[in-house]
């Protein structure tokens, strides 16, 4: 079975800090690997892999201005499509653009649906679904006007996060910072709890950051850091009391949530979008409607057991399951 997957040319794949969907690309590319399937990782020339790694665009437009995201990424996809016949299948992480070369070419196409965005992106998913296979990353995510060849939850591979058994005194917030994240929301617990805050994450909404979140950060009580990858990465996740996760949207998985847990750490998040498929109430965190919600749920974090807690990432979002998912579709759309 020979496998191109495509990643996006955000950021490169594995990213550096963020990326989540060229994160995703890269685990389960080298879980495939592993597996010994010959897989083609089309991504960014500064990408790393053991895959065969095939790509034109020198650096990711999000890392550098010289990179004209529309000219490159058209770029990138026209040169997998023109060897799409080396191929026996074609995953696409990269969103939209690709179904439009989906009629030119005989080899079938598999695409994650990294979060459906709203109804406006339908008119290039409806009109190729008769052609393209869809996976869902949550049964939440589902379009009701589209066919899904599965619903597939990311994994992570859990011995890369380091089970903390202890956690700390503090509270964390770790995603975008953007209103849809609820960074605002997690400094209005923290400080209504008298807990202490660290925020992580790439500044998405200057206007949001600098009117809702600078106010706040004293260095003491409620501290920035940025983004961050590698140790320093799993270092705040696995170092804290509890993940603050009071989305203002349906978010369509949340991979810091299970990143969180899988360090032991429980996740106290908004009932919505996918996050019950992630959280077990009261088993590794605490699903709440509210900030009245999340307040209550910080005076129950001693029910927690933090090894059941990493145990249920183990059971359920393992790299290896998502691998073994996806190899099971692969071999389902070509008849294998």
């Amino acid at each position: 079975m020979k496998i191109a997957m495509l990643a996006p040319i955000a950021w490169r794949t594995p990213p550096r800090h963020y990326g989540p969907w060229e994160l995703v690309t890269s685990l389960l590319t080298e879980a495939l690997v592993a597996r010994d399937v010959d897989v083609t990782l089309f991504a960014t020339q500064d990408s790393i892999t053991s895959a065969k790694l095939d790509g034109v665009v020198p650096a990711p437009y999000s890392e550098d201005p010289a990179i004209d995201a529309k000219v490159w990424e058209f770029r990138h996809l026209a040169h997998l499509f023109e060897q799409a016949g080396k191929f026996d299948l074609i995953h696409n992480q990269a969103d939209f653009p690709a179904h439009a070369f989906s009629g030119l070419v005989d080899t079938p196409i598999v695409t994650t649906i990294h979060g459906f965005s709203s109804d406006r992106i339908l008119p290039m998913y409806a009109p190729f679904q008769h052609r393209v296979h869809y996976v869902a990353i949550s049964d939440a995510d589902r379009h009701p006007d589209l066919r899904y060849a599965a619903t597939i939850h990311h994994g992570i591979p859990i011995d890369d996060f380091t089970f903390n058994p202890d956690g700390g005194d503090g509270l964390l917030f770790f995603g975008r910072i953007h209103p849809d994240k609820g960074a605002k929301e997690a400094i209005v617990v923290a400080q209504a709890a008298n807990r202490s805050l660290d925020l992580y994450g790439i500044v998405q909404d200057e206007g949001y950051y600098e009117r809702e979140i600078v106010p706040s950060v004293d260095g003491d009580i409620v501290r920035y850091h940025g983004a961050v990858g590698g140790a320093a990465r799993r270092e705040a996740l696995g170092s804290a009391q509890a993940l603050l996760h009071l989305i203002n949207f349906d978010e369509p998985f949340g991979l810091s949530v299970i990143e969180a847990m899988a360090s032991g750490t429980p996740v106290i998040a908004t009932n919505r979008g996918s996050m019950p498929e992630l959280i077990e109430h009261g088993v590794n965190g605490f699903l709440v409607d509210d900030i009245h919600g999340a307040l209550r749920a910080i005076d129950r974090l001693d029910e927690i057991d933090r090894a059941q807690v990493r145990k249920t990432v183990a059971d359920r979002f393992s790299i290896e399951r998502m691998a073994d998912a996806y190899i099971d579709l692969y071999r389902r759309i070509l008849g294998a």
